[in-house]
């Protein structure tokens, strides 16, 4: 739905993981403003709103797919060597917030099997887990997410600052000119940020939870 005048003005992105017996399915979608602005439906991803032109969305196009194939092989990879009959539903949702003081809002938060499983802190760049009780799945997540810093120091540069950006940008009217500009280095970066996180936690999914 249109975001009101009163209501925080919202960059978000949502990506759904299904695993099953060395399968993937994966889809997902991006809204700006609340308008939505992408579609990922399994290995098919379409840019809704004109936010790149036709030769920087063909080069991102190919991005995402060769980021979903990593991710297929790997669970493919891990399921020869520890089959698992269940299925594992994986969620990520980032973005951010701008409210109509000035203020702004960014999160990332990752749900196992609708779950809470992990949370990006932006104010200090850490990963924190969210399951209930002792999971070595969650601890081992989380000690691999710290180790690099796509998923710490850029990924709160893109929440706290190319992310909020783009809403400043809207606020003031100019979002199609600042729209454009900044699209390449949104998506890059988000896409950069889930290929690491699908890596990581593709890992355990296919194992069962094993550590």
């Amino acid at each position: 739905c249109p975001a009101s005048p009163a209501a925080p003005l919202a960059f978000t992105m949502l990506q759904l993981t299904r695993v099953y017996r060395g399968s993937s399915m994966f889809r997902g979608n991006a809204s700006l403003n609340g308008q939505l602005s992408h579609v990922l439906d399994e290995h098919n991803v379409t840019q809704v709103l004109p936010l790149e032109p036709p030769d920087a969305w063909a080069r991102r196009q190919n991005e995402v797919i060769t980021y979903l194939k990593n991710f297929r092989q790997l669970v493919q990879l891990f399921n020869k060597e520890r089959p698992t009959n269940f299925t594992q539903h994986l969620c990520c949702h980032l973005g951010c917030r701008l409210f109509p003081n000035g203020t702004a809002q960014s999160f990332y938060e990752v749900t196992l099997n609708r779950t809470a499983f992990l949370s990006f802190h932006v104010p200090n760049a850490t990963w924190e887990r969210r399951w209930p009780g002792e999971l070595p799945v969650a601890a081992f997540a989380q000690e691999q997410l710290m180790k690099y810093p796509i998923t710490t120091q850029d990924l709160q540069y893109f929440l706290n600052t190319t992310c909020v950006s783009i809403l400043q940008a809207q606020s003031a009217r100019t979002g199609k000119v600042s729209g454009r500009s900044r699209a390449p280095l949104v998506l890059g970066l988000i896409l950069g940020s889930l290929a690491l996180l699908g890596m990581a936690l593709g890992i355990f999914l296919c194992t069962g939870g094993s550590s």
